[in-house]
């Protein structure tokens, strides 16, 4: 891998591989195989609208090999942003390189443009030590809380377990 990596935000013609980022993420991390309509079209979405959020990515060569994606959460107790960090993935040939690292430095040196933004959150899974390593030497710090969720049967449906 090239010492010369780019770190941008996403366009259009991205959305492929983001795709497939988060199927092998889904794969990899919960053992799941998300259906290709559904993801495509909410990368697809999420690009048109940058009011829900955005993708960055790293480029080495002309190849995308990491991404991330920003969602913002909105904080009465801040009065300001948070920015939720979801959707990270490397590509495995690529790991342990700091792409990560790289992906989010830029998105905090974006942050700290913008006053409204008070932080960052991310969930991550309880046995992925390596990514919770990298978090914390990042100078994140793990919460308290737990994470709960319902779903849809739609919702539910849509991603199946392999």
């Amino acid at each position: 891998m090239s010492e010369e990596i780019l770190i941008r935000r996403t366009r259009m013609g991205d959305a492929p591989v983001l795709v497939e980022f988060n199927r092998a993420m889904a794969r990899e991390t919960e053992d799941r195989e998300l259906v290709h309509e559904v993801i495509s079209a909410g990368v697809e979405t999420l690009i048109k609208n940058p009011n829900l959020g955005f993708y960055v990515v790293a480029e080495n060569n002309g190849d995308v090999v990491g991404s991330l994606m920003v969602t913002p959460e909105w904080s009465d107790w801040r009065n300001g942003t948070l920015w939720w960090i979801q959707s990270v993935y490397v590509r495995p040939d690529c790991r342990r390189q700091g792409i990560y690292r790289r992906l989010y430095q830029y998105v905090r040196s974006l942050a700290e443009k913008d006053p409204k933004v008070r932080g960052f959150r991310l969930y991550v899974e309880r046995e992925n030590t390596a990514a919770q390593k990298t978090y914390k030497a990042l100078g994140m710090d793990e919460t308290h809380y737990k994470l709960f969720e319902e779903l849809k049967d739609e919702v539910k449906s849509a991603d199946k377990l392999t």
